[in-house]
């Protein structure tokens, strides 16, 4: 039901989707996914390229336009800059390291067509061609904790933690389109007004966490969180950067997220009690000869869970 002050749902195609990709890194990656987004398409597709501010910039390319930020601000900052510059009536945002095969455009549009004012994503597989677990359920301190907790990442691939961990398992072996709480960021669509209208992404978040905030906003405008697994995507993931910054990033995303929504003090005491956890399993390794500092790490871990939001 859509009311008056709701916009209508435009008529999805092709010719009417933006394609936004960030750019930090290596050029080549995105060059090939402009070239498989564009392929197999009997009509003109604007792509926007936003270089933030890389250290290798990205080309100028009859293919695509290319937005050069002049100060690096992270996924959402980069994502806003293309938005701002975008006229189709959906922007379809992209990471620079995915595989397309040449018909996914086609293919996505045609699966979300009936959906209208929603966001959409396709299944999302690893490198192995396996399926990732791009559907979730909002996050929560359970979530938070259960991925903080040492002793339990020998079991983190079974259904039971999965499911803990706050992944939606039924999207995994889904063959018809799935309303979920929210898509992992890879890859999805939306319509561009109702992107504007909220002011974009949050561009606090820097990495991890936007797409979830950005979901829950557009979920309060009541638009559906559809995942469509017979449309599919190969995204390597991990990218370049130090693994120390990464886990850094995504805590203090978390922490933000709790901050906004609600949670903060839950979650750095369910953190700190896990925590303690983790320091008595690492000191049992310890003694059995693994080469860990307890100390060391509860101190690192601490400092994550309660720094600076």
């Amino acid at each position: 039901i859509v009311t008056g002050s709701e916009p209508l749902a435009p008529t999805l195609n092709p010719s009417n989707v933006s394609v936004i990709i960030p750019f930090f890194g290596q050029p080549g990656p995105t060059l090939t996914l402009i070239e498989q987004i564009s392929s197999g398409l009997n009509q003109p597709l604007e792509v926007i390229v936003v270089d933030d501010a890389s250290p290798v910039p990205f080309p100028t390319s009859g293919q695509a336009q290319v937005i050069r930020r002049v100060r690096n601000g992270g996924f959402g900052a980069a994502v806003n800059s293309g938005a701002k510059a975008a006229r189709g009536d959906f922007l379809l945002i992209l990471n620079s390291d995915l595989e397309l095969d040449s018909d996914f455009l086609t293919k996505l549009v045609l699966q979300a067509g009936p959906f209208g004012r929603a966001i959409t994503a396709p299944r999302v597989l690893d490198a192995t061609d396996s399926t990732t677990y791009s559907a979730r359920q909002w996050p929560r301190v359970l979530h938070h904790t259960v991925e903080w907790l040492t002793p339990l990442a020998r079991w983190r691939d079974t259904r039971l933690i999965r499911r803990l961990l706050g992944h939606n398992n039924r999207a995994v072996s889904a063959t018809e389109p799935l309303d979920v709480d929210w898509l992992v960021g890879a890859a999805f669509m939306l319509p561009r007004l109702d992107f504007q209208v909220i002011g974009g992404i949050d561009e606090r978040y820097y990495m991890n966490s936007e797409e979830v905030d950005l979901q829950r906003r557009l979920a309060e405008r009541g638009l559906k969180r559809i995942y469509i697994p017979s449309v599919s995507v190969v995204h390597e993931g991990g990218g370049s950067s130090d693994p120390t910054k990464r886990r850094r990033w995504l805590v203090t995303s978390q922490l933000r997220y709790a901050e906004k929504w609600g949670g903060l003090t839950q979650l750095r005491l369910a953190l700190t009690l896990a925590t303690a956890i983790n320091f008595a399993w690492n000191c049992m390794r310890a003694l059995r000869g693994v080469d860990i500092r307890p100390f060391d790490v509860a101190r690192y871990e601490l400092s994550l869970a309660w720094g600076p939001v």
